[in-house]
């Protein structure tokens, strides 16, 4: 799909105002870029979420990095990434501490600000908001990027909302290997697939043998097509059905059917594979 223009004006800001852009939360919120609005740096992903149901619009591989973090952590409730923050308390700022406000270079319009993720989480029974800005680690010294990041810190302090900035180092790369192979597999499993997962739930407490094979054994023994077993233990994995220790162990074919917990097999008791 082609890019749109990434110019500014101040009639391409209401309009998008107009659309609802930045608004809404969980499934109807609407980010204030999307992938097709903006040059991104590195690629630009479009996964449906967890939590909120929908597409979300990731302009790079970092900030998918972070998305699957968020994914992950129990206590978030909602992700809104590319937030517009407002204009004329970003301008205001800007002028108190003597910075050059973002601005299009062509139509001299002030851009709209934006943060990266605005995080809603339940804590204590509590909601609470975070605001997180990623920023590869190289750039974080960049006195330009510093400028912009200040304005927005300063925005986010006068809202009583914590802030911080996000860089690779704060993500363990086994963690996020692991995301990219059970992410995808939380959504859309077959009926009859589904209907299996006490059966593969028992198979395995019992084993203590490479996964690869035993989920092979498990396909042929049920007369389902290669690569089904595996594709239910994902699922699992991702509902959090199956546990695994994510963050530290990485996953891979020869990994052990003990590396896993199984913690709902007490409430299925004792019984045998059908």
């Amino acid at each position: 799909m082609a890019k749109r223009s990434t110019g500014w004006t101040e009639n391409k800001i209401a309009r998008y105002e107009k659309e609802g852009r930045g608004k809404g939360e969980f499934g109807s919120y609407k980010p204030w870029l999307t992938i097709q609005d903006v040059p991104s740096e590195g690629r630009s992903h479009r996964p449906k979420g967890w939590k909120t149901k929908r597409i979300h619009h990731l302009l790079s591989d970092l900030e998918l990095k972070y998305f699957h973090c968020l994914e992950w952590a129990d206590d978030v409730i909602d992700i809104r990434e590319q937030f517009p923050i407002d204009r004329e308390a970003t301008l205001k700022i800007a002028e108190e501490k003597g910075i050059n406000h973002p601005t299009d270079n062509e139509s001299g319009t002030p851009i709209v600000s934006t943060t990266d993720f605005l995080i809603t989480v339940r804590r204590n029974g509590k909601i609470a908001y975070l605001a997180r800005s990623t920023k590869p680690a190289s750039k974080v010294h960049d006195k330009r990027a510093i400028e912009k990041l200040e304005i927005e810190r300063e925005y986010w302090t006068r809202q009583n909302v914590s802030w911080g900035i996000v860089t690779e180092r704060n993500i363990e790369k086994v963690f996020s290997d692991n995301m990219k192979v059970f992410h995808p597999a939380y959504f859309e499993l077959e009926e009859d697939l589904y209907s299996r997962k006490d059966d593969l739930l028992y198979y395995l407490s019992q084993l203590n043998a490479p996964l690869s094979k035993e989920l092979l054994e498990f396909d042929r023994y049920f007369g389902i097509s290669e690569g089904s077993g595996l594709a239910l233990f994902k699922h699992l994995v991702a509902t959090k059905v199956i546990g695994f220790d994510i963050k530290t162990k990485k996953f891979h074919s020869r990994i052990n059917s003990s590396e896993f917990s199984y913690p709902h097999i007490k409430e299925l008791g004792r019984r045998e594979v059908k």
